[in-house]
């Protein structure tokens, strides 16, 4: 099995507001210690979850500083440098190495859809920027409108710093066409928690997670299970997280989530528009998922 780089279970961490809106940094580092004390092994600040489309550069830095401090030592920090812009991308990640950064998360260019030469230029030239730096690529094509071909993949592979690849096409079959051309040279980390226990099965090596804000240590948990070959016991886990993993995409990422952390005591604030504060109807039915999981 590939070597799981940056630890089996990778939150792709909110990023907490204040009442006015700005970046709250002291709340930031209060719960990126509270999610490796439960279950996170690494950190990524800056993802589609801490909202980057809204974020300054100046926020993302800031913020990626202040979460690097409260767990050093303790866990490892990546930072979401993608962009549609190569030379936006090439500079921010030359900045998040530059500012302790343990590893960058480069999405596949989004709206202008490259083609993949287009991508592999695009990955190579961030790669070259920072060839110290540990990368993992971001394949999501629902929210890029683009997909890098495994066979891509593989190329950019001769760059030794293209350590990992989170898969979050929605379907198990990109870790399989993964591994077939890039075989335990790339760490393949499931990028939707429901599919976790599936892409295990099938060689990854974990998840970049959204649920482990709520439920790190049974996520943890399940991944360990199945690596000791408790099978039934990693399922166990997986149908009983399953409600949740789903209900926190019943609207856009973050709205759930952030809903929910604040169910659950940390005021994170709503996530800034164009996206909205989640419903009632939502809260409700998070309140219920998150009761289910709850000793009474």
């Amino acid at each position: 099995m590939s070597s799981a780089v940056f630890g089996r279970l990778v939150t792709a961490m909110v990023t907490p507001f204040d009442a006015d809106g700005a970046v709250d940094l002291g709340l930031a580092g209060r719960l990126a210690h509270h999610l490796v004390e439960h279950g996170s092994d690494a950190l990524v600040v800056c993802g589609t979850t801490g909202e980057s489309p809204t974020l300054s550069w100046d926020e993302q830095h800031a913020l990626l500083q202040a979460v690097h401090l409260a767990v050093a030592g303790k866990a490892k920090v990546l930072a979401g440098t993608g962009s549609n812009c190569t030379a936006e991308a090439v500079e921010a990640t030359r900045q998040a190495a530059a500012l302790g950064a343990d590893g960058a998360l480069v999405v596949v260019p989004y709206y202008n859809k490259p083609p993949q030469e287009g991508m592999e230029a695009h990955f190579a030239a961030v790669a070259e920027a920072a060839a110290d730096l540990p990368l993992m690529l971001y394949n999501i094509p629902g929210r890029t409108g683009a997909s890098l071909a495994p066979e891509t993949t593989a190329r950019l592979l001769r760059y030794s710093n293209v350590v990992a690849y989170k898969a979050a096409s929605g379907s198990v079959d990109e870790v399989s066409q993964l591994r077939a051309v890039c075989g335990d040279r790339l760490a393949i980390y499931s990028g939707d928690d429901s599919l976790t226990l599936p892409m295990l099965a099938l060689g990854a090596v974990g998840v970049v997670s959204v649920a482990s804000h709520l439920v790190g240590e049974e996520l943890q948990q399940m991944i360990q299970a199945f690596l000791a070959g408790e099978v039934q016991k990693a399922l166990a886990i997986h149908e009983r997280l399953l409600p949740l993993m789903k209900g926190l995409f019943c609207s856009s990422n973050p709205i759930p989530l952030k809903a929910a952390l604040e169910l659950e005591g940390w005021p994170v604030g709503s996530a800034r528009l164009p996206l909205l504060p989640a419903s009632n109807a939502v809260r409700e039915s998070l309140a219920v998922l998150l009761a289910a999981l709850r000793p009474t």
